[in-house]
């Protein structure tokens, strides 16, 4: 009889064998639930775990600028989405110690006079200015917007700028390699040829082009994905762009419908168009992650790749490719329980959210814990095999 170490070998290599011969294109990942992992030794610190108050937080992201790390999340009384929800930032100088959160952007009423509701939506820097972007829309899930504040100093903050497309962006603007800019939002991914991300957005997605006008948030993605015919609901993508100029977006299944693995599109040409998604072999628990390029040229992914439970999050994990095919490599980032204070609308998963950038030889990234806490983690980047 195989071992269980023999078994896991087998299945590695099948895995690698269906990425060799069946479909090059769609990323696969040879992690398994039931192997051991190396432990990545971290620096982590808690950047926010309310006792009181405001005690739904999500959708974290996090850079360093004008020598402080920022860190910025959706803040709200009790529930997820829920109208009234703001956006919120909080500073660092030294990784440990993190200033109260206040807020870069507090919601306006909706046409009904209905709070709106505000999606934090991550960082992006250009030549001396940081754009902070935040989605917008209404209780009823209607009057999408993508909004951004700029700032030089990371204090103090410009008026809101409306960028003119109705995506609450999963992701902050990506470069390619000939300097486009791309979004990720549900399942349409803007690109602009501006280099300052903000203007000359254009929308693009895998939605057939009947379907250009439906606004992309949390609820919509629903729709397309029924209307399309697929088997599957698809949101929250996350892409990394290869050596052939291919984009791949790893795209999230949610809801009743999820098997246990994310699903891909492609584009060959700069994000113009994408393909229709299918399944991939690339295990995730329900949520979203992160793909990326490191300096050396390897390909990361940063996610919960254990299936199930659906929805338990955990462990985190950093999974590395050297041809962004198949990702062999993987390390265990964190495990470790939260205790969550109290009970709210889909307030659950240990480690939600994971967002990173690359500061050096390490990765920093931040996650919230059970949807109410803020975690800030960096590890030096893994050696290459």
């Amino acid at each position: 009889m195989f071992s269980s170490r023999m078994l896991r070998i087998c299945f590695s290599a099948f895995l690698i064998l269906i990425a060799s011969r069946l479909d090059a294109q769609v990323p696969q990942s040879s992690f398994d639930s039931l192997a051991s992992y190396t432990r990545l030794e971290i620096e982590r610190s808690l950047v926010y775990s309310p006792k009181e108050g405001d005690m739904f937080s999500h959708h974290p992201y996090m850079t360093f600028f004008n020598g402080k790390y920022i860190a910025m999340w959706s803040n709200g009384m009790k529930d997820e989405d829920d109208p009234g929800q703001k956006v919120v930032l909080s500073y660092s100088s030294d990784f440990k110690n993190w200033s109260k959160p206040q807020p870069l952007a507090l919601p306006g009423n909706d046409p009904d006079q209905i709070p709106e509701i505000l999606t934090a939506a991550g960082f992006y820097e250009y030549q001396g200015t940081l754009v902070a972007y935040y989605g917008s829309y209404s209780k009823l899930r209607t009057h999408t917007r993508l909004l951004a504040k700029t700032t030089l100093d990371g204090i103090n903050w410009s008026d809101e700028k409306d960028l003119h497309i109705p995506v609450i962006a999963n992701l902050p603007p990506r470069k390619l390699d000939n300097g486009r800019l791309i979004i990720c939002g549900n399942f349409s991914f803007p690109y602009s040829d501006n280099p300052n991300g903000i203007e000359g957005w254009k929308m693009s997605g895998f939605y057939p082009a009947e379907m250009e006008m439906v606004s992309d948030n949390p609820w919509s993605f629903w729709k397309i994905s029924k209307g399309m015919g697929l088997t599957a609901s698809l949101c929250e993508g996350s892409f990394f762009q290869t050596d052939d100029q291919v984009l791949h977006m790893l795209l999230r299944s949610a809801g009743e419908s999820f098997k246990g693995y994310l699903w891909a599109s492609e584009s060959k040409d700069n994000g113009r168009t994408w393909s229709r998604p299918v399944e991939s072999a690339f295990p995730d628990n329900d949520h979203k992650f992160q793909f990326g390029r490191l300096p050396d040229g390897r390909f990361y992914y940063l996610g919960c790749p254990v299936s199930f439970p659906r929805g338990r999050r955990c462990p985190l994990v950093f999974s590395l490719s050297t041809d962004g095919k198949v990702f062999t490599q993987h390390f265990i980032v964190a495990n470790e329980p939260y205790e969550r204070k109290s009970d709210g609308r889909y307030k659950e998963g240990q480690y939600g959210y994971p967002t990173a950038f690359i500061k050096g030889d390490r990765i920093c990234l931040i996650v919230s814990r059970q949807k109410e806490g803020v975690e800030a983690i960096n590890f030096a980047i893994p050696p290459a095999q």
